[in-house]
């Protein structure tokens, strides 16, 4: 009998400590799952898309406050400053500027006395860049101070079917008339204006171009933030 019980005590005791074990198990996995969780969530939070464009650009303008940037190309750079009461284009430019989107870019309309128009091209990470946030439209920020002189920056956007004169959020384009392009006033949201580099605009508009306004050699661009 004694032999018989003490199997038995050992055959409860194994029983008992798989069990035991196994209840363990659960405890140690859920730990794992929220840290793979807390990773997704922190690889996702800039996600811009066409559904949160003014909760997105309002946010990332009041932490990325700067307002002076540098167009650099090989007729010599081009200063602009960014307007602060024009918030959303601004924040805009400067998200662009920071995941390059610019550097992949090219001004591809050079409309003489008129004005220069870049932020597309024909590659393929252009296109790519675009695919990503949506193709995402601004709503139009015109302000009564802010009108198409000589110099300034402005949105492009669409003409047809765009009655909320929303901007394209990638194509912009600089006034090269001295005279200005003051029939466009309260038609496009003006953001910006050049402080320095007339000179390297007035040598862009000189290029010889297509019967489409794209010069026939490519005007490439980097941009980058000064302050």
């Amino acid at each position: 009998m004694k032999i018989v019980f003490k199997i038995l005590f050992l055959l409860f005791f194994v029983v008992f400590y798989q069990c035991k074990e196994e209840k363990k198990t659960p405890l140690k996995k859920t730990p794992l799952k929220l840290e793979k969780k807390e990773k997704r969530i922190e690889k996702t939070w800039d996600s811009l898309n066409k559904h949160n464009v003014t909760a997105f650009l309002n946010a990332y303008g009041k932490k990325n406050k700067e307002t002076k940037i540098i167009i650099r190309t090989d007729y010599g750079d081009i200063k602009i400053r960014l307007y602060n009461d024009t918030p959303l284009h601004r924040a805009n430019f400067i998200f662009l500027t920071k995941i390059k989107y610019f550097d992949t870019t090219v001004f591809y309309r050079v409309a003489k006395n008129f004005v220069l128009q870049g932020g597309n091209s024909d590659n393929f990470q252009t296109v790519k860049d675009r695919y990503k946030y949506g193709n995402y439209k601004l709503p139009k920020e015109f302000r009564k101070k802010r009108r198409h002189q000589y110099g300034a920056l402005a949105a492009a956007r669409d003409w047809k079917k765009n009655p909320e004169k929303l901007s394209s959020p990638f194509e912009f384009y600089i006034v090269q008339n001295r005279k200005g392009a003051h029939h466009l006033n309260n038609e496009h949201t003006v953001f910006g204006e050049v402080v320095f580099g007339f000179d390297t605009m007035d040598k862009i508009a000189k290029l010889k171009v297509g019967e489409d306004e794209w010069p026939e050699e490519d005007v490439n661009m980097k941009v980058e933030i000064l302050d």
